[in-house]
């Protein structure tokens, strides 16, 4: 069976199933399914350029998909592109579509000039991992990643300047 991969739009014919998949990716990571808000969401990234996503699409159905971000790289002086989202729906799994995936944005940071690729998963996510070993990725030393939760406290009355 043949898969194609498509560079996804909100205007896209594949952009509502896309929706409804990226749902299910958000609902095997622990959240509540949310169709109209995930589609919302996902439609707004897309429109205003902050994300970009293509499809895996094997007899007319999209089975899975990828977004990526293009950050600038400012000590290169280009840019950097960011994997930021790979899901492939769990009964097409082990069929090369991630793989496939992973080549179209490669060859799509390559066409655009970027100095790298980056993604990131958990340290227990053994398939994942190894998919993007055998594809070239390698860990990063010497860096940490730091996050700053930006929750609204509600003890904290925001900037009164």
């Amino acid at each position: 069976m043949t898969t194609t991969i498509v560079p996804i739009t909100s205007a896209h014919p594949a952009f509502d199933q896309t929706a409804a998949l990226f749902d299910a990716y958000r609902v095997h990571y622990g959240l509540p399914s949310s169709p109209e808000l995930t589609r919302s969401w996902l439609h707004d990234q897309l429109a205003q350029h902050r994300i970009s996503a293509a499809a895996a699409i094997r007899a007319a159905q999209v089975c899975g998909f990828v977004t990526a971000t293009v950050m600038p790289a400012s000590l290169m002086l280009g840019t950097a592109w960011s994997i930021r989202d790979l899901y492939v729906a769990p009964r097409r799994r082990r069929s090369g579509i991630a793989h496939a995936l992973l080549q179209h944005v490669i060859h799509s940071a390559r066409a655009a000039g970027a100095s790298r690729l980056s993604l990131q998963t958990e340290t227990d996510n053994v398939p994942a991992l190894t998919l993007y070993a055998q594809v070239g990725f390698r860990p990063v030393t010497g860096l940490e990643l730091l996050n700053l939760r930006l929750d609204p406290d509600p003890e904290d009355p925001g900037d009164t300047t």
